[in-house]
């Protein structure tokens, strides 16, 4: 459950440890941050590129409208009746079905007038929806060490064996190039030498 309107400061949302497409994903990984002791006011979920998408569900008409009256209205009178029958028991069954009709009646009725009204700006219904390009997973700096060290561990990431490098003095005599370091994969090319040439004969001179 998420609470609208929070006054939130842009420096209280903390830092990115993760970044998700989807806003699902998101929220696995932040229950898994709660799930490893990290304070929950610590966590939240930050949408960028926020976009609105309205999707078209069907098209408005006095069908779809009187449709939609006699259902609202279907509900209303279960719920009169309901209360009704709690009431008082021993209400004949006739006041139910005019209770029902006379609902129907009245959510068929507001029905048109809401359609009347909004066909002047449009004709077809939609829903409205929210959507962010990714969603960023920030944690304030009081827990962001943990926060990075628990989502290494999600993604299986191990920190690197630092590289040894001996760089005490030598021993005995002089050290040689590249001594204490990995050795190349490969031998480096020593250039071939060339043979002595060897001259073309040539015609001594005739006596």
């Amino acid at each position: 459950m998420s609470m609208m309107g929070a006054n939130i400061g842009k420096n209280d949302i903390g830092e990115t440890v993760a970044s998700f497409p989807e806003y699902e994903a998101a929220q696995k990984a932040a229950s898994q941050l709660i799930e490893a002791d990290i304070p929950p006011r610590d966590i939240s979920i930050v949408g960028n590129g926020l976009r609105s998408v309205e999707r078209i569900t069907g098209r408005l008409g006095y069908l779809t409208a009187a449709r939609g009256g006699l259902i609202n209205g279907l509900m209303l009178g279960i719920g009169a009746c309901a209360i009704q029958a709690i009431i008082n028991p021993e209400i004949p069954g006739a006041v139910y079905f005019a209770t029902l009709f006379i609902c129907m009646t009245i959510g068929m009725a507001l029905s048109f007038m809401s359609y009347l009204i909004m066909r002047r700006r449009r004709s077809f219904a939609s829903v409205m929806a929210m959507v962010a390009d990714h969603y960023d997973l920030t944690v304030t700096t009081t827990s962001i060490h943990k926060a990075r060290q628990v989502m290494n561990d999600i993604r299986g990431v191990r920190p690197r064996a630092p590289k040894v490098i001996d760089n005490s003095p030598p021993q005995y005599g002089e050290r040689l190039p590249g001594y204490g370091q990995p050795a190349s994969a490969t031998a480096p090319e020593v250039p071939a030498q060339e043979g002595p040439t060897s001259r073309p004969a040539t015609d001594s001179p005739s006596a």
